[in-house]
């Protein structure tokens, strides 16, 4: 089918006028529905014109009203396909061809939801090569906000069945997902990714939603107003221009040539790498700073196409191999993953320079990432000593306003156009960006799960979501943390009905924020769904969660939900701390008796308290249950 527009002639006053029918996006060849529950299918044509669906042997009829919107409802229908539907009027059909019925799940929240396979390739290669599988459909609903309302239509997107090439755009989590869960069932798999990396969990409310938190909803009123926005938008691009205009004329590497193979570095600074510069030299200012390192390669190395790995940078970087140009990166987040071709490693002495511009807080190579030349089956490591200066300096540059990140702008643009397509359940992965407010976060993120239920009009859907993982450097001692602080958030908001948590506090990276580890978070997920949505009550689907404590002299007795066959740890229990009634937390010993844990100190004769793995990277976690599922986070103490 090239086209979900088709084109007809009605008689209006007696002229023939040109009009049409039009589909939205996600009806299209390749869907999947949603099985065993009655199915709208929608679209828009001219006031009064008829339209009729035909799929599985029924035929359904649907009047378009004033302002031509028509749905019609097909009855439930069991797993299976490919079928054939055809949309009509007098005059013209559409056929939508390779029509799945399954299980559909929409796949949403920020950068973690987003993350592809493509960029957690190098550690499931075996995975993407086998991934053949006809019946999984991928939909990437377009990247955009609205804050005029509840938008009725999304402006791109197409169904993608999975193959080892298009499968490198899929979330990995919904896709490690979607595999075990048609692996084991058997049935279609739709997933609908609706994410946007850096949202927080306010830009997903419907303006209903937003009512509640006056705040929020003030922010939405004000971005209603285009002037508004386009002064903001105006403005930071202005400043940001500028800024880079000026770093740039300024640059002395891009006016000596500091990219060439040759080039004198005695006058320059000496640094171990990786690592971030303002540990070594706090002299070096945001801006522009240059790194060079010289490296040998072999003979046979030198007329092979290699790999460039470059572990993370802060903030851009523009590399060069021998005075050529081998690629760039332009925030901090991607790996850097260059090819250097064929015809620049030379044999003896090769450099390689560095171009890092730092717009904000620390710059450097993010350590204990992987600094190498990859050729064949050697390896050229560049970790160690770098020759560093500065090319130009400035202030910092201020972080630009995301007007995309503003309240109830994504749900208006990437949820609410999807309400009327039905779908098996939810999965959520967010909440990094609202750390900083992890006080206000289980209120509002109960109120996204509530109000999308009552949106959908599909009752109590499974919701599952991911916790927080372990992220940044571990402390020596208890502290507090609003990474622990929404993590207990996300534990708290379990008492919403039909739902179910992730954890993931055991595989996050404390130096990267998106940890490469989505096979684990699909899985984990999926345990969930094989209860909450397949209705498998004897599956284990998630770690021990703290359930209640009892104090027993100078000990207190923990007891736990969700411990399976039993609680277990990797090693001697670690992470817990425990207080008195002042609350001044000092790290305990635990012990695992029976299906409890107790916990004491030597420091604290009258315990009140106990936290388990409370801090923003409890790097030692390793209480499990012996399914292997991690416990969850928590405190005692509210």
């Amino acid at each position: 089918m090239k086209s979900l527009l088709i084109t007809c002639l009605l008689l209006f006053y007696g002229i023939h006028v040109h009009c049409q029918i039009e589909l939205p996006k996600l009806i299209s060849d390749g869907m999947v529905l949603q099985r065993d529950i009655p199915l709208t299918i929608w679209g828009w044509s001219t006031a009064q014109d008829t339209v009729e669906v035909q799929f599985n042997s029924s035929t359904h009829q649907a009047i378009a009203d004033h302002t031509g919107y028509w749905a019609t409802t097909l009855p439930p229908i069991e797993a299976g396909g490919p079928y054939q539907m055809i949309i009509s009027n007098t005059d013209s059909k559409i056929t939508l061809n390779d029509v799945l019925i399954g299980d559909v799940w929409l796949c949403s929240g920020q950068s973690n939801m987003e993350i592809s396979l493509q960029r957690t390739s190098p550690i499931y290669p075996e995975e993407i090569k086998n991934a053949n599988f006809e019946n999984i459909r991928y939909f990437e609903v377009p990247k955009t906000f609205n804050f005029k309302g509840a938008q009725d239509r999304i402006p791109g997107g197409k169904w993608t069945k999975t193959t080892p090439e298009t499968v490198l755009k899929f979330s990995a989590v919904a896709y490690f997902f979607a595999h075990e869960i048609h692996s084991t069932y058997n049935v279609p798999i739709g997933l609908i990714n609706s994410a946007l990396g850096g949202s927080p969990v306010d830009a997903w409310l419907s303006e209903e939603a937003l009512k509640r938190f006056p705040e929020a909803h003030k922010q939405y009123k004000i971005f209603q107003q285009d002037h508004y926005i386009d002064s903001i938008k105006q403005a930071d691009q202005n400043r940001i221009q500028n800024w880079y205009k000026t770093v740039n004329k300024q640059d002395k590497g891009i006016q000596k040539n500091w990219k060439a193979k040759d080039v004198n570095t005695d006058n320059w600074k000496k640094i171990q790498m990786p690592g971030f510069w303002s540990s070594t030299y706090p002299e070096l200012k945001q801006g522009i700073v240059w790194l060079r390192k010289e490296f040998k390669v072999s003979k046979t190395a030198s007329t092979k196409e290699s790999k460039l790995l470059l572990g993370t940078i802060v903030d851009a970087d523009s590399v060069f191999v021998n005075g050529s140009y081998v690629g760039h990166t332009t925030y901090q987040y991607p790996p850097r993953r260059y090819i250097i071709p064929s015809t620049i490693l030379q044999e003896g002495i090769n450099t390689i320079a560095v171009k890092v511009i730092n717009e904000r807080g620390r710059g450097g190579f993010t350590p204990q990432k992987e600094y190498k030349i990859e050729v064949g089956t050697e390896e050229i490591d560049l970790q160690g000593s770098w020759s560093i200066h500065q090319g130009s300096s400035a202030e910092p540059l201020a972080g630009q306003t995301f007007v995309r990140w503003e309240p109830g702008g994504l749900y208006n643009a990437m949820i609410a156009p999807l309400l009327n397509y039905r779908i098996k359940g939810a999965l959520w992965y967010q909440g990094e960006s609202d750390t900083g407010a992890a006080q206000k976060y289980e209120e509002h993120f109960t109120t996204l799960i509530k109000t999308w239920r009552e949106d959908w009009g599909q009752g109590k859907f499974p919701f599952l979501y991911v916790q927080l993982a372990n992220f940044m450097q571990a402390k020596d001692k208890p502290s507090q943390s609003n990474w622990a602080a929404l993590r207990d958030a996300q534990l708290q908001s379990l008492k919403i009905d039909h739902t179910a948590m992730a954890v993931t506090i055991d595989i996050g990276e404390w130096n990267d924020i998106h940890p490469l580890n989505k096979k684990d978070v699909g899985h984990r997920l999926a345990l969930a769904a094989e209860h909450l949505a397949y209705g498998n009550d004897n599956i284990v689907y998630s770690g021990p969660q703290f359930k209640s404590q009892k104090i027993k002299k100078q000990k207190i007795i923990l007891s736990f939900d969700h411990i399976g066959r039993g609680l277990t740890s990797k090693g001697p229990l670690k992470e817990f701390a425990i207080a008195g009634a002042d609350k001044k937390f000092v790290w305990a010993k635990a012990q695992i008796k029976g299906d409890n844990i107790e916990v004491w100190s030597p420091d604290i004769a009258r315990p009140k308290y106990v936290r388990y793995a409370w801090a923003d990277n409890p790097e030692h976690a390793n209480l499990y249950n012996k399914e292997g599922l991690p416990a969850s986070p928590f405190k005692t103490d509210r």
